[in-house]
């Protein structure tokens, strides 16, 4: 049997949290938690063949991004190398609480010589190819891609 005494009851009782810091404990679980959700997971894919000239342009590296603005930075979502036939399909997913920005980039040395490095190529994937969830619902076709082709903006990757 416990016998609380006036002066244990005191000292029981009077490391109780102060009520402002339990308010702002509340208030700063509630917005981790809310932002936790809104961080919505988002997928895309692409698919295609890529050419260099009339044979297929197999081994070439290809990349999925997400490009972001600001301090956030960009994500891979998915790499890998074209097939023998030059055929390739890339699928990734990312959280953020804005859209995703994809891009897909191709590194080649097609129609290059002996410069340095290889040509790099992005092209922006439409919204509409965005899904909600971590499987794409639908697959950007870019088709086939002749990358003898000088395309605007191109670039040297020379790593």
């Amino acid at each position: 049997m416990t016998i609380l005494t006036r002066t244990s009851a005191i000292i029981l009782f009077s490391n109780r949290p102060d009520p402002k810091t339990m308010k702002f404990t509340f208030l700063l679980l509630c917005a981790i938690f809310g932002c936790a959700i809104a961080m919505r997971q988002q997928s895309v894919a692409v698919s295609g063949r890529l050419v260099c000239g009339n044979k297929p342009a197999s081994g070439v590296k290809v990349k999925l991004w997400d490009e972001d603005d600001g301090p956030d930075p960009d994500d891979v979502l998915d790499e890998g190398f074209t097939n023998n036939d030059g055929t390739f399909r890339l699928e990734g997913s990312e959280r953020e609480l804005t859209n995703i920005d994809p891009v897909f980039k191709v590194y080649h040395d097609c129609d290059d010589g002996i410069l340095p490095g290889q040509r790099k190529v992005k092209f922006r994937i439409p919204n509409s190819y965005i899904s909600a969830g971590g499987r794409a619902q639908k697959t950007f076709d870019i088709g086939v891609l002749n990358l003898e082709t000088i395309f605007p903006k191109e670039e040297r990757d020379l790593l």
